[in-house]
């Protein structure tokens, strides 16, 4: 259950009678709002260990996606980080794509995901996701409006698809998080310990300032990050939902080392009512406002970081904490998306 399924379910809010389709479904890992609504697979969810290795079958998703029998919806909205638009729909249906990102293995992170597959996935991606990207922009084309989940999506849209996309940002449940009294000397770090989200970056930096640091979250990275932290680095691989507003609220700031679509935590952290000291690149430009809500540091290393962090010192003398509260539900509360979502399928 992250932002696209967070998606997913104000969508089912919205449209109470919707039916979801889904190329791989594992009824354990989502919420009892998706649970409940009619759902039909792919013959991908069929296919062995589908639930664990879907990624390894992108090849066949385009087939399985306009295998799916949409006739009679006079509106399909399409939750698109992958091939999820490329499905057919009638010709007198709306089909509106919420776009969290063109898919970014095709795309500018081509050579990143790359570099990083194994042997053998590493010389079949050149011929097969040539033939991908062709049919990633020309489904495109099928989609009648589209929805970018920020202004740094908005812009791949355009270069990828050279289609205009609007900017509706994900709903945030703002009003569950709260501001505390009683803040820390900690930084706080929190997201999936993989190469993209550089959870070393502030690793490093941290190690070198010495300041205290306590990093949630797990994967890939976690082990070798362990190994090279100092002891003012403290990590918590996972929190239930009252542990992390807590963490939240008593952070003396977050720090947000990732290049992201959009980034839903340095939203949460900005409605509990402390600063996020920000990568400024990606989806962090719409999220973050400077000098209100936090700072950015201009590159993804050591030193731009350390820099950041000793502004944030000073930033801290003057910080604002209902501010930043403000900031975050006037722009990313649920309403918002609503109201936008409902414009845009409407007009």
């Amino acid at each position: 259950m992250r932002g696209g399924e967070r998606v997913i379910e104000r969508l089912l809010d919205l449209f109470p009678q919707a039916d979801i389709f889904t190329n791989v479904y594992d009824p354990s890992a989502v919420s009892e709002k998706i649970r409940s609504r009619k759902l039909t697979t792919s013959f991908i969810d069929r296919l062995p260990g589908s639930r664990k290795l879907y990624q390894y079958y992108l090849p066949l998703m385009p087939m399985a996606l306009e295998q799916m029998d949409l006739r009679g919806y006079d509106l399909v909205i399409s939750s698109e980080s992958g091939p999820a638009k490329g499905v057919i729909t009638d010709p007198g249906s709306t089909h509106a794509c919420y776009c969290h990102s063109p898919m970014r293995y095709l795309w500018d992170h081509y050579h990143h995901y790359r570099a990083e597959a194994n042997p053998l996935a590493r010389m079949a991606m050149p011929m097969m996701y040539n033939r991908l990207r062709a049919w990633d922009v020309s489904s495109s084309a099928r989609v009648d409006r589209i929805a970018a989940n920020s202004h740094f999506i908005q812009s791949r849209i355009r270069k990828f698809w050279r289609r205009e996309a609007e900017v509706i940002h994900p709903p945030v449940e703002t009003d569950l998080f709260s501001k505390a009294d009683d803040i820390s000397d900690a930084y706080l770090w929190v997201g999936q310990m993989v190469p993209y989200k550089r959870p070393d970056l502030a690793v490093d930096a941290f190690n070198a300032l010495g300041l205290p640091l306590t990093m949630v979250g797990s994967g890939s990275m976690l082990k070798s990050l362990k190994a090279r932290a100092k002891s003012n680095i403290r990590f918590v691989e996972r929190m239930n939902f009252d542990e992390l507003r807590r963490a939240y609220a008593t952070a003396k700031a977050l720090v947000f080392t990732a290049e992201e679509d959009f980034g839903i935590v340095p939203v949460e952290a900005m409605a509990s009512g402390r600063p996020v000291l920000a990568f400024g690149r990606g989806g962090a430009l719409d999220s973050v406002k400077e000098g209100v809500s936090g700072l950015f540091f201009p590159r993804q290393d050591v030193e731009a970081l350390a820099d950041g962090v000793g502004r944030m010192e000073l930033f801290l003398r003057d910080f604002v904490p209902e501010d930043a509260m403000r900031h975050a539900r006037m722009n990313f509360a649920p309403e918002n998306f609503d109201r936008k979502l409902m414009d845009l399928v409407s007009a």
